[in-house]
């Protein structure tokens, strides 16, 4: 399993899989792996590929290594988006079941991605690959403001802004990555996850957010609630994926999409095949009453997962605001916010003392709640009762004594 970032998926698989389980790391990535985490998974086997050798030397000393382990892996999941090329690349020089470059462009370039969309029949904004501010200028003239920048690689709205004139284009540097440029879709914007075995969608899960990711990412509400009951998004989820699935080929996996329902027309956003982020896929096992970490394991093992529902319900993450880099001074407990009615769980990820690093992102939080009701309504209301509780501050991190004005030379 790749492993480049901790999440209660790839704690679960430690858990669930140990002795069975040898994780795919990378070097270059080591500061995002916290100690505790590592601590956690040392009695697995990790491969490292290190950073700035060939991926083919490091798949053939892979090999060797692989020999010394009492079973040689079989199966492969990677749950990264960000890493989603080189681990597929890598599964396949060691022989292990991966995404074919070809489907890892589908689903990791925007806009080869809606290239594809469209050829199997979907709609999509329109949109356009972009080098400079005339090409977007351009654009505009074709279709108007407002549209949405993005780089073609881009996950969790990294460097991902809506632009409302051409006075927006001036922040933005054209040479450090691959753009695209798209209309900014009217509508309700949904999300949908899948598993997949043998080609199949064997049931797709809705979801619905209260504000959009690029709203979240400017300091709106960031939550995700799985409609197990009541009101979902009016068009087939299941087959709508299944219609990619097959016209992408792909034979097993965890599926994630973003879709706008305006009125009767649908348009696709985005897709991965990979787990969904924030605890977008905890909240449906919690909302559907089933052990969703434990089948994603069986798809990824090519196993078909029995889908017993035991009830339905509207369960959400409400992923607790974060809002600078610095040192916390404040943020109030996690049992304070679990006797909020409809809270089952809360997490925090940070305490009083440590240094904290904000970012413009999607997945950017100090923790998350897990928020039950009978409703997305009722969800939704419970969330913001949880944001009214909860409080943290954050200070700057203090400058060494030499940096300040009027400091003693060392």
């Amino acid at each position: 399993m790749a492993d480049d970032r901790a999440s209660s998926f790839t704690r679960h698989a430690a858990r669930a899989l140990d002795g069975r389980l040898v994780l795919l790391r990378f070097t270059g990535l080591r500061r995002d792996l916290s100690r505790e985490y590592l601590r956690e998974t040392a009695h697995l086997p990790a491969f490292w590929v290190r950073e700035g050798v060939p991926l083919e030397e490091e798949a053939h000393r892979y090999r060797v290594w692989a020999d010394s382990l009492p079973i040689r892996p079989t199966r492969f999941c990677n749950p990264s988006e960000p890493r989603q090329a080189v681990a597929q690349r890598f599964a396949g020089l060691v022989g292990l079941p991966h995404l074919t470059p070809r489907q890892v462009r589908w689903v990791r370039d925007k806009a080869a991605m809606k290239d594809k969309f469209r050829q199997l029949g979907l709609d999509t904004a329109r949109y356009a690959r972009v080098r400079a501010p005339s090409h977007v200028m351009g654009f505009a003239g074709r279709h108007g403001w407002p549209l949405v920048l993005k780089p073609v690689d881009s996950f969790a709205c990294v460097d991902t802004h809506r632009l409302d004139g051409p006075d927006d284009l001036a922040a933005v540097d054209f040479a450090a990555r691959e753009w695209m440029v798209e209309e900014f879709l009217a509508g309700i914007e949904w999300e949908a996850c899948a598993l997949i075995h043998a080609g199949e969608v064997l049931d797709a899960w809705p979801s619905a957010m209260p504000c959009r990711p690029l709203d979240i990412v400017d300091g709106a509400m960031n939550a995700n609630i799985s409609v197990g009951n009541g009101e979902g998004p009016p068009v087939d989820v299941r087959d709508l994926v299944q219609r990619i699935v097959s016209g992408m080929g792909i034979d097993h996996g965890y599926a994630h999409l973003e879709f706008f329902v305006d009125g009767d027309t649908v348009r696709m956003g985005e897709i991965g095949i990979r787990l969904a982020g924030c605890e977008i896929t905890a909240n449906h096992g919690l909302a559907y009453g089933f052990d969703v970490f434990g089948a994603t394991l069986d798809v990824y093992l090519g196993r078909r997962p029995d889908l017993r529902y035991r009830h339905r319900r509207c369960v959400g993450d409400l992923l607790l605001p974060l809002p600078r880099s610095g040192v916390v001074r404040h943020v109030t407990g996690a049992e304070e916010l679990k006797r909020i009615p409809g809270v089952l769980d809360a997490v925090l990820k940070v305490e009083a003392g440590a240094t904290v690093t904000g970012r413009r992102a999607s997945h950017n939080a100090s923790g998350h709640v897990h928020v039950a009701g009978a409703s997305v309504s009722e969800v939704e209301q419970r969330m913001r009762e949880v944001l009214r509780a909860f409080s943290i501050e954050v200070d700057p991190v203090p400058e060494p004594d030499a940096a300040r004005p009027g400091a003693a030379p060392p």
